[in-house]
């Protein structure tokens, strides 16, 4: 039994997508995507060994993950809860009756010679995920099932170039991994482009990790993806002979796995041959793919039920239960921002993705009523001191309510941009009312024209040579002299009329 996690030891009783754009038209790209995601718990799916990433090779085993003879596994209560609840949060039915199979194949870093999965009956079925493209438009894809198994352990293959192991001189494996609790999306065939297959793989990623379901850190194998890729001629229904990439380590190398197959089958078919189903893998130098195993025929895996494990039933309390844990969801939060709040998708994006961001950015903006202007602050100078103070903007003395009052000074006009970044950086130290700043150390904005009017005449006469450069048709030294207005104004200038003022005495006639 997992001692951290608790256990569950005895069962109780689609949108229209745009074509890729490739050499040629003529073929309809048809995808699904298969993600491997590790759930996010103290223990493995089966033992007491810890779930963690970096140890020493061949450390956190036991009996149980080695697959020694006598060793019985018991179920991980935490992971079958994070999976179900990601399987709720894209509306999946949770069936009452699940159970835990044998997947029997070879492989070396399978310590049982078989893996314990679903087969038949996964912890849940269905679900659609939706998901918002660059453009503002909306996709979706249908899950088929998310299903609960143990990973497998970890090879390494030493001594050839490109770390295949073809040319190799030796094998390592860890079995560190083995046994980690793994959750399997399989998605329908409802992709049809690239910008598609990324768009919805940031929204499982998003959600698992709001949910706490997942790390989903790629470059620790967290989420790993298979894309299942086909062509076919436009206004074909049938399927054509599809190939699965593997080996894809990010979002961006599934981009190009993606096009590089697609340009690759398109080639194979415009010129009179025949696809071969088969597995394929991703080479990230070459920025091509590369065949495996062939798949021509289906591998028996000879699944049975695991007889070491009893089913689990899921009762209707349980499921309420998780349900109600959900809360507010990452494309619930994209929606408001979005559709509401009238935001581009990379800026809602950038929001919900970072941490506490999405919290903070309702909490200003419902108190400044203007949306784009708060959130120009918060991804411009805001974001850019946490990033070089290491710090959360949360946690800065910037509260959602000073960045709500500075929003309203900079639409006033009663401060000027330059202001407003020297509040900004004030603040995030020290705390403060920027309201209270600017009237008790006078830095409202100047936009007297007969007081910019003055400072225009000492930037002009102390200028003459640039005033002569600007008259000769070089126009560029306009930002010069707006410079020396806002300098000789202690930066309180409002820099527009400053600039108007400046064109209006310089282009008029001598």
């Amino acid at each position: 039994m997992s001692p951290m996690d608790g256990a569950y030891t005895r069962a109780s009783t689609m949108d229209a997508a745009p074509r890729v754009t490739v050499a040629a038209t003529a073929y309809e790209v048809v995808m699904g995507i298969e993600c491997h995601v590790e759930l996010k718990t103290q223990t493995k799916m089966f033992c007491g060994c810890l779930n963690a990433f970096g140890a020493e090779p061949n450390t956190n085993v036991c009996p149980i993950c080695l697959g020694l003879p006598g060793a019985l596994p018991v179920p991980n209560r935490a992971a079958i809860e994070l999976l179900v609840k990601a399987g709720l949060a894209f509306g999946a039915e949770v069936p009452a009756f699940s159970k835990f199979d044998r997947k029997n194949y070879f492989y070396p870093d399978m310590p049982k010679d078989y893996q314990i999965s679903q087969y038949d009956m996964p912890l849940t079925v269905g679900g659609i995920v939706h998901f918002w493209r660059d453009d503002g438009s909306r996709g979706s894809c249908r899950l088929t099932r998310i299903h609960l198994e143990e990973d497998t352990g970890k090879s390494s293959h030493a001594g050839s170039r490109d770390g295949r192991i073809a040319g190799s001189t030796y094998s390592l494996v860890d079995f560190n991994r083995a046994g980690v609790p793994l959750m399997e999306c399989v998605s329908e065939p409802d992709i049809r482009s690239r910008e598609d297959a990324v768009a919805y793989l940031e929204a499982l990623k998003r959600t698992f990790v709001a949910l706490g379901v997942s790390d989903v850190k790629m470059e620790e194998g967290s989420l790993r993806c298979d894309v299942n890729l086909s062509l076919r001629p436009y206004g074909q229904t049938e399927y054509g002979t599809k190939t699965e990439i593997k080996n894809m380590n990010s979002f961006n190398s599934v981009a190009r796995a993606i096009e590089s197959e697609i340009a690759r089958q398109t080639s194979i078919l415009e010129s009179g041959g025949r696809v071969v189903q088969e597995t394929r893998g991703w080479d990230e130098a070459a920025g091509a793919t590369h065949p495996m195993r062939s798949k021509e025929q289906a591998h028996d895996y000879r699944y049975f039920p695991d007889p070491d494990l009893t089913p689990v039933e899921f009762a209707p309390s349980d499921v309420a239960r998780l349900r109600q844990a959900l809360g507010a969801l990452p494309d619930a939060h994209l929606e408001r921002l979005i559709v509401m709040d009238k935001l581009r998708v990379e800026q809602a994006r950038q929001i919900v993705d970072g941490p506490g961001l999405f919290e903070y950015y309702a909490a200003a903006a419902g108190i400044s009523g203007k949306p784009q202007a708060t959130v120009n602050f918060l991804l411009g100078d805001l974001s850019r001191l946490a990033n070089e103070t290491d710090t959360p903007v949360f946690s800065s003395g910037v509260t959602p309510e000073a960045l709500a009052e500075l929003v309203g000074l900079s639409d006033a006009q009663t401060i000027n941009s330059k202001t407003a970044k020297d509040l900004i950086a004030r603040i995030w130290v020290e705390g403060g009312s920027p309201g209270a700043i600017v009237a008790a150390e006078g830095l409202g904005q100047l936009s007297d024209a007969g007081a910019i009017d003055a400072v225009v005449s000492e930037v002009l006469a102390g200028n003459a040579k640039t005033v002569d450069d600007y008259r000769a048709g070089k126009t560029k030294v306009m930002g010069f002299l707006v410079g020396q207005v806002m300098k000789a104004s202690g930066g309180k200038a409002n820099p527009t009329l400053a600039e108007a003022r400046l064109r209006e005495r310089l282009d008029a006639p001598r």
